[in-house]
Formats: C-alpha cells, structure tokens, sequence
C-alpha cells in the first residue's frame, strides 16, 4: 500500500485530540469505489483494498484519531461533541498539491460518541456518496466520497438496517465547533494554535485571527449562495457542521427542493424550521459570529470582530446576486425582477429545478403554474430582460438528487440490491446535460412519491 500519508494534525497538542484506531467489523464488502477521486488523491483503488475501508486494517503511515469539538446544536450549546462515529486516517498531499483528510465515517465508538454505537447504516452512507458527489460536479465545494463498504453486521436505528462505512475526504475538517471547545475551556494557546494551524493550511495568505475570520466569513457566504441557487437544504446547520474550509460537511437530513417555497423544510428534527431553505444565510452568519466570539481572547475588542461579520451580508448577496443573474439569464443584475422571480414562483407551486432547465432549454413553463397567465405576465417581462448571449445551459442543471429518487435507492440498498443506486450515480454524474434515456429522472415526484421528511442517521 502507498498511500501518501502526511500527517499534521496529530501534531497538535493532545486536548485537539483522541488516538483512536476503527473498530474491526465482520465481514466487509465493497460497494463502491471512486477512481476518479483516488486520482487526485494520488492513490490507486490497490492501495485501499475492503479491509482498510472498513476499518479492519490500519495502513502504514496513519496516525488514526478522534477529532475534539463543541457546538450548537439547533441553538443549544454542547462544550464537548466530537468524532463519535469517524476517525481521521490521516492527511495525503495529492499530485495537485492540495492537502486532504481521509476519514472512516461509522468507524465504531470513540471516546467521543456519549453512549451511540459508533456506527453507520447503509442508507445515511449511500446517501453521503451520492449527494457529496453530486455537489461536486455541480460546483459547491464539498467533502468528497472515496468509497463506501457494508460491514457484514446489523446497525440498529428504529429497525436493524445493515452496517456500512463511508471513506469521506475533506480539504479539513476543522470547524467552528473545533474553535468552540477551546474558548469553552478558556484555553487561550490552544487558540492560537489552532487559529494559525487552520490559517496556513487554508487561507495561507490571511493574517492572524482577524485574516482567517475574514476569509472564513467569505467562504461560507458564497458557499451558502451556491445552496440557494440549487434549492438545496442543508437540514442540520449546527455550528459542529459548519466548516472553515467553506465546504459542504455533513449529508444527514439534506434534500433538494421540488415545489418552491423559501420556508421549506424536510429534517424530521428540525421543528421549528431553524434552517429552512431561506434561513440558511442566516444561520450562517449565526454560525460565524459564534466562531468571532472565540477569538475575542486574540483580538483587543470587539469592533473589528463586528466589522467583519457586517461584511458577511455583502458578500453573500453579490454572489446570490451573481447567480441568480446567471441563472435567468439576464443582460444585467436585476435584484427587484430576481426577488419578484421567486416570490411569484413560491405563489405559483413551481418545480425550481425544472423551471430553471426549462428556460435554459427554451422549453415551456406554462404547464409549470397554477396560473398560465402568470407564467405569460412573467415571461414577457422576462423576455425583455433576458442576454441573447447567456449560457443558461451551464447554470442551471438538468438532474440534481432529487428525494424520492435518492429515497428509492437507499430502500433499495437496505434490501441488497444497489442497482438503482448505479443508475442514480451515473445520471448524477452528467448533470447539466440533457438525457433522453434518462428524461425520467428530471421529473418531480407524483404525490405518491413525495418525501416529507428526512432524517439524520444517527
């Protein structure tokens, strides 16, 4: 095995950590590996044969360990969480220079995991994999699935469902929840550290706390943009699933909206609607301002705290802005015409994925409204306003995880058949291109195939 291990958060102080091997499983078997990823890592699916993936097997060069971390989950605050179910490998340096974690998700109980059993179940996994790479090749930044295996052994949720663990790779998986557990401790040089540890190995050009807030504060605003101009849900916004990579980290209780609606909601634990759709940039800058008040200890006062979280808003909406101008296709920005877009598409029930490909297509929306004659009322304005020249095509994808599709894959795979997982995977792969053969799958649910609700796993 040559898995390029270079290891360097192990090298921090021992209170970021807990050395933590994964926990043996009985009888693995691999579902699916993603070569195409391994390549960038610089590894080849040798090198990570079932036994590693799941567990069995530590390789050399890995300093495997449990990750310490707080955070606020749906507002309250837990001062110590954790990798309860996932341990870090270690850390590869691919061929593109990039450095990337490499983590066992389901790896079995750790110091951290507070009486749960450390384990995944094949559906929250497959589900992982399928929406993790499907972000990517729709342009959100985002932890990456190398592979997924089944475990040989039961989990058990509500109903024993089969074990199964997922290889996740990630830029870091430093957090905001990372920051918290060392401001809960008032430990001022872990602080330090870690501020300098996560500003060189990502925003390298930043300086010192109020750098690394800063492009912190960037990355999460246009990372949230890009989930608005998808309808995507990100369901559990919790401060400990709120990456300072500015990657999408955590594919739980997670959907892509079908009928429009800024309140929308499926995580079956968030019910009150804290991170519906349109709240999400808000919990972000909630997220962020949690991550300034740990640095209060490095920084003489609040105001330059303060000064870059006002920033936040600008950002966020110049790039919300940006993409949804691509989106319709529009000569100019016209934030009065994109606001007025959505609230009409909210009134009228209108599929947000399909209306998007369709005018990108130059297909009809009419059939898409409760009201054709608010469809005409807004195409005419539309018309007037719109780019000859506009790639539309490039924005505005043809297929994303769409819930019921994603849900009969995973029912599917309970039951030990992962062929319409395949067939999912592949479609996915080729988003923003038409496929006759797979029209099928641009389609909404019927309304026997509505999913309501969506759950986290754990």
């Amino acid at each position: 095995m040559t898995i390029p291990f270079d290891n360097s958060f192990v090298n921090l102080p021992r209170s970021f950590y807990m050395r933590q091997d994964p926990v043996p499983v009985a009888a693995p078997a691999l579902v699916k590996f993603n070569h195409a990823l391994a390549a960038e890592i610089g590894v080849l699916a040798a090198d990570f044969p079932v036994e590693v993936l799941a567990g069995n097997t530590v390789p050399e060069g890995a300093a495997p360990l449990a990750a310490a971390y707080a955070g606020h989950q749906f507002g309250g605050f837990s001062p110590q969480l954790g990798d309860g179910r996932a341990v870090l490998l270690g850390e590869a340096v691919g061929p593109d220079g990039i450095r990337r974690d490499i983590q066992l998700k389901g790896a079995g109980r750790t110091f951290f995991s507070r009486g749960g059993d450390g384990r995944a179940a094949i559906g929250p996994v497959l589900r992982e994999y399928l929406v993790s790479e499907a972000m990517h090749v729709l342009g959100v930044p985002t932890t990456r699935a190398l592979a997924a295996v089944t475990t040989g052994e039961p989990v058990r949720r509500e109903t024993p469902l089969p074990g199964a663990v997922l290889t996740r790779v990630a830029h870091s998986h430093l957090r905001v929840g990372s920051f918290q557990f060392h401001y809960a401790r008032q430990d001022k040089a872990a602080l330090e550290v870690l501020v300098e540890y996560a500003r060189a190995r990502h925003f390298p050009e930043a300086e010192g706390p109020l750098g690394l807030l800063d492009a912190v504060i960037k990355a999460q605003a246009k990372l949230v943009a890009k989930w608005m101009g998808l309808g995507f849900i990100h369901g559990v916004m919790n401060t400990d699933n709120s990456s300072i990579s500015g990657e999408t980290i955590d594919y739980g209780p997670c959907a892509f909206m079908d009928t429009y609606h800024p309140e929308t909601v499926f995580s079956s634990i968030d019910r009150r609607g804290r991170y519906a759709y349109a709240n999400q940039p808000k919990i972000a800058l909630w997220n962020l301002s949690q991550l300034a008040q740990t640095l209060t200890p490095l920084v003489e006062g609040v105001a330059p705290l303060e000064a870059s979280l006002a920033r936040f808003d600008d950002t966020y909406a110049t790039e919300f802005t940006r993409i949804f101008t691509a989106k319709l296709g529009l000569a100019a920005q016209d934030v009065d015409f994109i606001v007025a877009t959505l609230k009409m598409m909210a009134d009228e029930g209108v599929d947000f994925t399909l209306f998007f490909r369709r005018l990108a297509y130059g297909q009809g929306i009419r059939n898409l409204f409760e009201n054709p004659a608010a469809a005409d009322e807004w195409n005419a304005n539309w018309q007037i306003r719109k780019s000859p020249t506009a790639d539309m095509k490039a924005v505005n994808p043809v297929f994303v995880p769409r819930n019921h599709r994603v849900e009969a894959a995973l029912n599917a795979a309970e039951h030990g058949d992962f062929a319409p997982f395949e067939k999912l995977h592949a479609v996915l792969a080729n988003p923003f291109s038409e496929q006759p053969e797979n029209a099928e799958y641009e389609a909404p649910p019927t309304e026997e195939e509505r999913v309501l609700a969506t759950f986290c796993g754990t």
